[in-house]
Order: structure tokens, then C-alpha cells, then sequence
């Protein structure tokens, strides 16, 4: 969103295309200074970025941008002397220039019953999600940040949670870790994996492994929060720009990608901290720089 705006200001014709306005943003619970807010939450903070875009949007007299939210990118193609975006839902544009700040996904599982319950007990969002869940029991997989925060949100709601991990020890914010190891409603499974969720509408258990001991046990829950991390959103334009080890697209210091006319932002590439204020500064540099490249397309055609 911070791509946008930049290169409205700098009056370029835009398209903002979002599967999910604010990414990873929109799924954290309080975020702590971001510039401005000593303490807001991510919904709260997400939905003043798009305030702020929709101004824009609405303003078609000083700028020319059009927002498409809820839109899918599936495939990014080199067209000659354009890029050629293509949507999920069939629709697609042309563009001389292209900013990809597709950021990540949550990583899954990949097992029995994942699939068939996403959406019905199975979720990766529990700032969206924990309200459904008053009352009941649930499990948190994972044993990193993300997991300590999706277990203190559900504390608060849940009847009682199961954090699962597959690693000897929590890993995280210390203070956090303490929070939940303090807490009489959080049970902790180390060096344990989870094998299937069980479920036939809705879930309704799941089946887990230690894996020091080979004994195999069902929790019984009714929502399974899965916190294991994230991976970069590039499978629209993987086989165009180039990926390192970690499957980030690769950019030099001016946000560029080996593709001219291609620039990268945010959490997809390799910044080293994976910050709401740092992808809102590459953000801004990849428009500006952006701006620059169809600068010179314009010097030397004209």
C-alpha cells in the first residue's frame, strides 16, 4: 500500500492488486510502536493503511489509482516491452512497470485432514479467528512468536489450549514465553508432531506423536490454530524473477529484481528484518525507483 501511494505521488498511472490488504499485518494481535501508536492492533492498523489508500483511490482528481481488493495474481509474464498480469478470477492488465510486494503465506502442514477442515476448526489467523472459539479447547502448533501469541490471544477466550511443537524447548520473546508457561489453561507438548487432523464438517480432534518416546495420542479440540511459519508469496512470478535459497526474490539495494522493470518490497525478498516499518520503507523506495525506470523508458523512446 505504501507502493501505491508513492508512485500516485509521483503521477504514475496505478493499479493496486491485494489478495489480502495489510498481509501478515491484518493477522497480528497488538502491535507495539509503529511510529504514531504506542499500542494498536493489526486490524486497527491495517484498516488506516487502506484509509489512507482509499483517499487516494476516491481522489481521481489529483491521482490516478484504482485498487482492486480481494484480486489474486497468478501469473506474472514478460510481454514485449510489458508485463502481462493475470487474476484468478480471469481478468488481466498490462503494465510497463511492475512493484511485487506479495509478501508470505502461512506454511501448512501437509497432512490428513488439513485440506478438507481449512476454514471449518483448521486456521492460521487467530486475531481473526480465536472469537469463534470462546469456550472450547484448542490447539496451537508451532512453538516460535507466532505461536506464543496466537496461544496468549486464545488464554484470554479459549477453555483450554494445547501448544504443540515439535521442538524441546519454546522459542521466542522470553516474556512471552513466560506468559504462557505461567498460564494454568496452556498445556505444552515438546518434541512432538502433529500427524492428522480429525474431523468430519468440523473439526474435532487431532492426533499427535512424541517423538523421544513413538507414543501416539488424540487431543480432543475443536480448533487447531497452525503457527509454523510463513512462506514467500512468489508462485505467480517464480518462474520469471529470480529466487534465492529461501525462495525470496532477489533484489539489489535500488529494490531491483534481474527482471528490468521488476521491482521487489517487503517480506518476498531478503531484507533482513522482517518489520511492518521496514516493508513500508521498501515500499516507498521500490515506487520511487519504479518511477525512475519508466523515466528512462520515456528519455530513450522519446
Amino acid at each position: 500500500m505504501t507502493a501505491a501511494i508513492y508512485a500516485c505521488r509521483r503521477g504514475i498511472d496505478t493499479l493496486l492488486i491485494g489478495h489480502i490488504m495489510g498481509g501478515q499485518t491484518a493477522w497480528s494481535a497488538d502491535i507495539e510502536n509503529y511510529l504514531g501508536f504506542n499500542m494498536i492492533t493489526g486490524p486497527e492498523l491495517t484498516a488506516k493503511f487502506f484509509q489512507h489508500v482509499k483517499k487516494f483511490d476516491d481522489d481521481n482528481a489529483d491521482f490516478n489509482l484504482e485498487v482492486i481488493d480481494g484480486g489474486e495474481v497468478t501469473k506474472l509474464t514478460k510481454q514485449p516491452n510489458q508485463f502481462l498480469v493475470e487474476l484468478k478470477d480471469g481478468q488481466h492488465t498490462l503494465a510497463l512497470s511492475v512493484v511485487i510486494t506479495s509478501g508470505k503465506n502461512p506454511r501448512m502442514l501437509k497432512i490428513p485432514g488439513e485440506d478438507k477442515l481449512l476454514g471449518k476448526g483448521v486456521t492460521f489467523c487467530a486475531t481473526c479467528d480465536a472469537p469463534l472459539y470462546r469456550g472450547k479447547e484448542v490447539a496451537v502448533i508451532g512453538g516460535g512468536n507466532s505461536a506464543l501469541d496466537a496461544s496468549l490471544q486464545l488464554i484470554k477466550i479459549a477453555k483450554f489450549v494445547h501448544l504443540v511443537t515439535i521442538n524441546p524447548k519454546l522459542e521466542g520473546e522470553q516474556v512471552m514465553i513466560d506468559k504462557v508457561l505461567a498460564s494454568a489453561k496452556v498445556k505444552v507438548y515438546y518434541h512432538t508432531e502433529t500427524l492428522s487432523i480429525a474431523g468430519d464438517k468440523v473439526v474435532n480432534g487431532m492426533v499427535v506423536k512424541n517423538k523421544q518416546t513413538g507414543q501416539q495420542e488424540k487431543l480432543v479440540v475443536q480448533g487447531v490454530f497452525e503457527e509454523i511459519g510463513s512462506v514467500p508469496a512468489v508462485d505467480f512470478c517464480k518462474d520469471l524473477v529470480k529466487l534465492n535459497q529461501y525462495n525470496e526474490i532477489k533484489v539489489d539495494s535500488h529494490m531491483r529484481t534481474n527482471v528490468p522493470g521488476i521491482f521487489a518490497a517487503g517480506d518476498v525478498t531478503p531484507v533482513p528484518f522482517k518489520q511492518i516499518i521496514v516493508a513500508a520503507g521498501e515500499g516507498c523506495k521500490a515506487a520511487l525507483e519504479a518511477h525512475n525506470y519508466l523515466a528512462r523508458l520515456k528519455t530513450v523512446k522519446g
